[in-house]
């Protein structure tokens, strides 16, 4: 079911698609693909929402540094000095966090209007991203399809192609708060992590290019314990790349017995606990859990390669399952 949810200061129109199967019940805007609202159940039954979102279309272009709910790219996270090096050149792009390049650019995917067609369950967004956009080469013709499945998972699968060498990594940027999106901080959610490795960064969050081991630090999530706060680092998945997407996470709310698992193809994960989110929100009132591959990967050879040529086809799918115990 699509409706008009708002219009830009151009007079462009957004509309709000809602999904619904399995107990879940989702709203996607075609507005930077924003997932709006997750609602699911508790252990009793009873539906709250557990996704960080505005009300109305101002509240996203009034804040849009939070990313929430967004789809994010050309490139998620960071590009450090706003430039990446392929194939004996290097491409300038326009920094938007100090120095360095972060979710895409100033415009990225999380600030176009995408087309939207209904698909089985499910809405299909779709733009072209031309040549230059952002300073990316390449022009790329992307689709995301959000849809339900039957038990209520929201499941997220990105395809891309380009006409020209470029790089690409996709994702979305909810922030989930399992005891309801208005229910302060989510520190007290328990986390566990397929994951015995991450990405040390520099003082830019830019990472180093070691791959550091979780064990005896409080980064090592790989037996479930209460979050916290303090948290904005990149996972190695233990899986690494996969052509299926298969379980990395799981957050669970002890007061509501409301559990998320994360599944996905992708090679990392980015752990941010929200403790820098503006007003409404308190610091920590959201967990994001962001699908990827490792931040500026075309600066590190040994990282898992982003570059997708002419004649390739990049696929991704992360699922979100929710239950109750």
């Amino acid at each position: 079911m699509s409706e008009l949810f708002g219009r830009l200061p151009d007079g462009t129109e957004v509309h709000r698609w809602t999904l619904e199967r399995g107990g879940t019940r989702v709203e996607v805007l075609t507005y930077g693909g924003v997932v709006r609202s997750v609602r699911v159940p508790d252990r009793e039954g009873r539906p709250a929402e557990v996704a960080l979102g505005f009300a109305a279309l101002d509240g996203y272009l009034a804040h849009p540094d939070p990313y929430l709910g967004a789809l994010i790219g050309r490139y998620a996270n960071r590009l450090a000095g706003a430039r990446f090096p392929l194939d004996d050149r290097v491409y300038a792009l326009e920094p938007n966090e100090g120095p360095n390049l972060l979710h895409g650019g100033a415009r990225g995917f999380d600030k176009r209007v995408w087309a939207a067609a209904p698909v089985e369950h499910g809405v299909r967004l779709s733009r072209v991203s031309p040549h230059g956009e952002e300073g990316f080469p390449g022009t790329v013709e992307v689709a995301v399809t959000y849809s339900l499945s039957a038990s209520g998972a929201l499941r997220i699968s990105y395809e891309a192609t380009t006409d020209a060498p470029t790089v690409l990594s996709l994702t979305n940027h909810s922030y989930f708060n399992l005891a309801g999106a208005e229910s302060g901080s989510a520190g007290g959610h328990e986390l566990r992590l397929a994951a015995s490795r991450f990405t040390p960064v520099d003082e830019g969050l830019i990472p180093t290019g070691e791959l550091r081991d979780v064990a005896d630090s409080r980064l090592d999530f790989r037996t479930a314990r209460k979050v916290g706060s303090g948290y904005d680092h990149n996972y190695v998945l233990d899986k690494g790349v996969t052509r299926t997407a298969q379980e990395v996470a799981e957050l669970h709310d002890p007061g509501s017995g409301r559990t998320l698992t994360v599944s996905t193809t992708e090679p990392g994960l980015q752990l941010y606990t929200g403790d820098h989110l503006p007003d409404p929100f308190v610091p920590g009132a959201g967990i994001a859990l962001e699908t990827q591959h490792f931040p500026d990967s075309p600066h590190h050879p040994d990282f898992p390669s982003p570059v997708l040529r002419p004649g390739e086809v990049y696929r991704s799918e992360t699922v979100y399952g929710f239950s109750a115990r």
